[in-house]
């Protein structure tokens, strides 16, 4: 292969990275301004995406374990939580589980764990059993006893601690979360080997009754993208579930049109198959004649959102039993609202912060 036909090819994968990686998620997904303009000017000059976003992390973490050393626990750990979000993408750009994956996660993963470690720590890492394996996340505490907790959880290619922003919202308002890594995601499933085909509801009540049980308040759930859609099944088969909120996802999952939605389902569910990745989403459709969702709920939209209409979200309105509905669209946010990412977790968080006070009896203050 000539090097004209090498870079073309690497011009076209890094394109590609960047249409799913737009600096709007990127900031969104914890990374610093100054490593988004790095990184963009690292893919023009012809580096590999995930070699790019790797030597930022390692950048960050000498400088983390330099403000360590100097005793500066406060830069230390936004350092770490950086290096975090570089590796985070990094991995991204790998949509199949192959070594080079299991590696740069685990770099992610590490970041994450120097970040939580350092004294004081809201933080922790949980591990719970199902399915012959464990369901990973972490636990993020606010300062004093926290009105409830909220379960934060992704899609296809978001996981876990890549939603510290959201739990940072959270936490301002005196809410706890757990940031899960659900079947199909994270740590679950390339350490854990649990994948998409098991009863998502269930998986995701183990986070549910893990709040309940440590916190001893009530507990919501946030889903993201196809996140969303285990969000509301969890809330309709879960009556602990307190109030719900679903954040560009569609009802009714199908294979879309663009290679890296294919991949990433495929890894989900470990399997290339797509008469069974077809399959899958049938069962895990959210039907409103079928499924009812008693609590507060609510749903969020960008109205340039390329993957999701807010038609595919309607069924999970009409789903909705409780009366507490609202349906909040961002006209121009992209999916999942990366480009409004500060507004949208100030409005959520003070919607759960809301709901979960009233479900504790205190007072209730109007979306």
């Amino acid at each position: 292969m000539t090097d004209t036909v090498i870079d073309a090819a690497l011009s076209a994968e890094n394109a590609a990275h960047r249409r799913a990686m737009p600096a709007t998620r990127l900031l969104d997904g914890g990374m610093l301004y100054a490593d988004v303009v790095l990184l963009e000017q690292a893919i023009v000059a012809g580096d590999h995406w995930d070699v790019a976003a790797e030597r930022l992390g390692e950048h960050r973490l000498e400088l983390a374990e330099c403000a360590l050393g100097s005793g500066h626990a406060v830069t230390a750990r936004q350092q770490f939580r950086a290096a975090a979000a570089a590796f985070v993408f990094a991995q991204m750009a790998i949509n199949s589980d192959t070594d080079r994956k299991r590696e740069l996660y685990g770099r992610f993963g590490a970041a994450v764990s120097a970040a939580a470690a350092v004294v004081p720590s809201s933080m922790r890492k949980v591990e719970l059993p199902f399915a012959g394996g464990s369901l990973v996340g972490w636990h993020v505490q606010p300062a004093g006893t926290p009105v409830g907790t909220v379960v934060v959880f992704g899609g296809q290619s978001g996981w876990g601690a890549t939603y510290l922003r959201y739990a940072d919202a959270l936490a301002e308002r005196g809410v706890a979360t757990i940031l899960a890594e659900g079947p199909g995601q994270g740590e679950t499933r390339l350490r854990h080997g649990i994948y998409l085909n098991v009863d998502v509801a269930d998986a995701y009540g183990h986070f549910v009754r893990y709040a309940a049980e440590q916190a001893g308040g009530p507990v919501g759930v946030w889903g993201n993208s196809v996140g969303g859609l285990f969000a509301a099944l969890t809330a309709a088969r879960n009556p602990a579930v307190r109030a719900c909120c679903i954040n560009g996802s569609f009802a009714a999952p199908r294979l879309l049109p663009f290679r890296t939605f294919t991949e990433q389902a495929a890894a989900m569910l470990g399997t290339t198959d797509e008469a069974a990745i077809t399959a899958n989403f049938a069962r895990l459709r959210f039907d409103p004649g079928i499924e009812s969702i008693r609590c507060p709920l609510l749903v969020l939209h960008g109205g340039a959102d390329p993957l999701v209409t807010v038609e595919d979200q309607q069924p999970f309105l009409d789903g909705a039993t409780g009366g507490d509905v609202a349906l909040r669209v961002w006209d121009d946010g992209e999916h999942t609202l990366y480009n409004h990412a500060d507004e949208r977790n100030d409005v959520v968080a003070d919607w759960f912060a809301d709901r979960l006070s009233l479900s504790k009896g205190n007072t209730h203050h109007a979306f």
